[in-house]
C-alpha cells in the first residue's frame, strides 16, 4: 500500500523532532510553505500537522502557528501506522539505529487460524516473524498470517485492533527478555477486505511502557 503524502510529510517532521534537529519551541514553516516544499495540497498538510498533534510532537496556537512541543513522548497513531514500512514508523520514533529482521514460512493452518481467515484447517498459509530492534534493544516482535493468495493490505478496507496487557508467549518473552510473569502491551489485528473477508491477522507485542498513549483514528463518511 502506497504511503499518503500526509504520513510521509509527518514523518520527516517527526524524525528531526526526534532528533533534536527541531528543538522544542521551534516553529514550524506555515502550511502554504510547506504545501510549497512538498508540492501538496493544503488540506494535505493540515493531515500531517493533526497526525504530529495526535503523536504530541506539536501543539498549535491560534493565530501564531504550530510549535515543537517541549516534552515529545512516544504514541502509537493507528491507522497511519499501518500505511509504513515498520523500518519507517521506529525510525520516525526514534534517531537510534533500528533494526529490523522478518522471517517468512509456509505452514499449514490449525484450527483456530483456519477459523479465523476462513480457510480450511491444515491449508497452507503464510506465516512472517518481525522483529526490532533500537540501538541493539528488541522493542517489538509480530506473527503475522495470511492466506496464500494475499501477498499484502493493499486490499483491506478496514482495519480493526484490539489493546491488551497481557502475559507473552514464550517466543515473544524470549525475544523481548520480559521476565517472568511481567506483562507486555499487546497489539490484535485484523485487515479486513470490502467484502468482510479477513485477508491477514497479526499479534505484535512491546515493552510495556514504549508507548505513552496509543490513538486510533477511524472515519466515518
Amino acid at each position: 500500500m502506497a504511503e499518503p503524502a500526509y504520513v510521509r510529510i509527518a514523518g520527516e517532521y517527526a524524525r528531526r523532532i526526534r532528533s533534536g534537529d527541531l528543538a522544542p519551541g521551534t516553529q514550524l514553516p506555515s502550511y502554504a510553505e510547506i504545501a510549497q516544499q512538498h508540492s501538496v495540497s493544503d488540506i494535505v498538510v493540515r493531515k500531517a500537522i493533526e497526525l504530529l498533534q495526535s503523536q504530541g510532537l506539536v501543539r498549535s496556537m491560534r493565530r501564531r502557528g504550530v510549535f515543537v512541543a517541549d516534552r515529545p513522548n512516544l504514541v502509537r497513531v493507528s491507522p497511519e501506522r499501518q500505511m509504513e514500512t515498520a523500518e519507517r514508523s521506529f525510525q520516525n520514533e526514534s534517531d537510534r539505529r533500528i533494526e529490523v529482521e522478518r522471517e517468512t514460512e509456509q505452514i499449514a493452518a490449525t484450527g483456530e487460524l483456519a477459523e479465523a481467515l476462513g480457510v480450511p484447517a491444515g491449508e497452507e498459509i503464510t506465516h512472517v516473524i518481525t522483529r526490532a530492534t533500537e540501538d541493539g534493544r528488541p522493542i517489538s516482535i509480530s506473527d503475522t498470517y495470511h492466506p496464500a493468495d494475499v501477498t499484502d493490505i493493499s486490499g483491506a478496507a478496514y482495519l480493526e485492533e484490539t489493546i491488551s496487557d497481557r502475559l507473552p508467549t514464550a517466543a515473544h518473552a524470549s525475544w523481548l527478555r520480559t521476565t517472568a510473569g511481567d506483562l507486555v502491551k499487546t497489539v490484535h489485528q485484523q485487515f479486513i477486505g470490502a467484502d468482510k473477508r479477513v485477508i491477514m491477522i497479526s499479534d505484535v507485542s512491546y515493552p510495556r511502557d514504549r508507548y505513552d498513549a496509543f490513538v486510533f483514528r477511524m472515519s466515518l463518511k
